[in-house]
């Protein structure tokens, strides 16, 4: 049987990652002293690792297809395709930006201002070419977290740290630059698996249940019956993915309607439904939407 090794993130993106996956039908599990993952499909080897390592073991062949951060493909430098960008974060849905930062009353104002001085940053590769594109010659150290702290101490003159709102940084009294890179979540896979048939028919049934659960993650079903009389008035407060389904009912000058909303604007759109004549208003969660 013909298998697909793909690379799946330990540590913050963990539990998302199997969680999103479940939501498109897998089912993946790890126990807690194990780095191998088991999953209710032949089909498919899941390997447990950093999303750091995962692009250079798919550039390897060690790995066909994994989900990592577009900065780690970037940092790594591996020779990968990215097939699909992901964002399913509950908490944003903005990218994960790698931003300059010093401190708030620095007479840094830009790149060109690093000349000589000391950047710290888990992100080396990208620092260096980024200061190289500017023309500027700078001792850029690895950091192994706590990044902040340094350039409040004074060990380091400032640092490019990873950030979706700014806040941590603000609340260390550091001040954003400029921003060197947006991140997202990405399906990356082996440039010699995606020219595979059978593995490239897998991986985009993966990308495509993926995607189909994050959209639907936003959306919610909504059935109602109404009056012919009072169709106009309801289909015309509905915003769906295409217009409503409408079925004629046993009873008489009464038909159901059958569409997807955004979740957020159920609040506003259900009581303005039930005011144009709506009745039995039922909402249901979905599990994917393919557009």
């Amino acid at each position: 049987m013909s298998k697909l090794r793909i690379g799946m993130p330990k540590g913050s993106l963990q539990e998302a990652t199997f969680n999103l996956f479940k939501k498109a039908g897998w089912d993946f599990r790890v126990s807690t002293r194990s780095y191998q993952p088991v999953v209710d499909d032949d089909e498919l080897e899941p390997v447990l690792l950093r999303a750091q390592e995962i692009p250079r073991y798919i550039a390897a062949g060690v790995l066909d297809v994994g989900l990592t951060g577009h900065d780690n493909v970037v940092e790594s430098g591996a020779d990968v395709q990215e097939v699909a960008e992901l964002i399913y974060s509950k908490a944003t849905s903005r990218p994960y930006r790698w931003v300059l930062a010093v401190p708030s009353d620095s007479p840094i104002q830009g790149p060109k201002d690093l000349q000589g001085k000391r950047v710290s940053t888990e992100l080396v590769n990208l620092t260096k070419n980024y200061l190289a594109k500017h023309g500027v010659t700078a001792d850029v150290e690895f950091s192994w977290g706590a990044t902040e702290v340094k350039v409040s101490q004074g060990l380091v003159d400032a640092i490019v740290e990873g950030t979706e709102t700014g806040s941590t940084l603000a609340a260390h009294g550091l001040k954003i630059i400029d921003t060197l890179l947006e991140s997202t979540t990405r399906l990356v896979v082996n440039k010699t698996a995606w020219a595979d048939d059978w593995k490239r028919t897998k991986i985009e049934n993966i990308a495509l249940l993926l995607q189909g659960a994050l959209d639907a993650d936003t959306l919610v079903g909504l059935k109602m019956n109404c009056a012919k009389e009072n169709l106009d008035a309801v289909t015309k407060l509905l915003s769906s993915l295409r217009k409503p389904t409408v079925s004629p009912l046993d009873e008489d000058g009464w038909v159901a309607l059958e569409t997807i909303i955004p979740e957020k604007t159920v609040r506003m759109v259900v009581p303005a439904l039930r005011r144009a004549g709506a009745q039995g208003l039922v909402e249901y969660p979905l599990n994917k939407v393919i557009y």
